[in-house]
């Protein structure tokens, strides 16, 4: 892992930024990357192409993450100069009915390391499963090989208010699981999927080493709007970081 990156999970403050798994549009990506950079993330995590990391190491010096579901598909982003790699993004196909259960992401999790047995591994607990067999896989997956384990659940969240109180409710499945997973495992839990700047501080005080972030920022048409909501995510991790400093 690269030590940028274990410094930040080191200090509870890693903020991955994500342009998501279907999102091949280069002029998209290549703003995402730039918010996350200007802003102040941690790592930017795009679709796992080839073409895209080139160009999002052409706009950045962080630690590019490329995200798949195929095993295969990571060998070309990787040769391109990929520095980690995640099995997750779910997200994208629950939409299309697409679920994940335990032995399909075990299996794809054992896959990817006998194709890459050295590139650092972040792999998604799906939020479908119970919070106990999102703990079981986790403690698997990290037998596996996997160097990270992410956290999910904002599609599965349905806030009935809104203001800050919705916020925590669209956050509360990824808390939970961060919470629960954190206690179980030994290695890095990025919490990801429905989290603001309200949530993210919560996310490390349930024992994340970092948190994701993807539609608060990727659905954005303004750069500067993409810069600033990235920046009140870092602002809002590091105020935890000075908090926990000074106790």
């Amino acid at each position: 892992m690269r030590s940028d990156l274990q410094r930040a999970f080191e200090t509870h403050s890693a903020l991955k930024i994500i342009s998501g798994l279907t999102n091949t549009d280069a002029q998209r990506v290549a703003a995402v990357v730039k918010a996350a950079d200007q802003g102040g993330a941690t790592l930017v995590d795009i679709a796992a192409d080839a073409d895209l990391v080139r160009l999002a190491k052409a706009e950045t010096a962080l630690p590019v993450c490329v995200s798949a579901v195929e095993p295969e598909a990571f060998l070309a982003p990787v040769a391109a100069g990929a520095d980690l790699i995640e099995i997750g993004n779910f997200d994208a196909f629950y939409a299309q009915g697409r679920r994940f259960e335990a032995p399909e992401v075990l299996a794809l999790t054992r896959r990817t390391r006998e194709l890459l047995p050295s590139i650092t591994l972040s792999v998604t607990v799906p939020h479908i499963l119970a919070l106990d067999e999102q703990v079981s896989l986790a403690e698997a997956l990290v037998a596996a090989g996997a160097d990270i384990i992410q956290t999910e659940g904002g599609t599965s969240s349905q806030p009935a208010h809104g203001g800050t109180l919705g916020l925590i409710e669209k956050a509360a499945p990824t808390l939970a699981a961060a919470y629960e997973i954190s206690r179980a495992v030994s290695v890095p839990v990025l919490c990801a999927s429905g989290l603001s700047d309200v949530t993210a501080p919560m996310a490390i005080a349930a024992g994340a080493a970092g948190v994701g972030v993807g539609s608060a920022v990727n659905k954005l048409d303004n750069p500067l709007a993409m810069v600033a909501v990235v920046r009140k995510l870092a602002e809002s991790l590091k105020a935890v970081e000075v908090s926990a400093t000074a106790r």
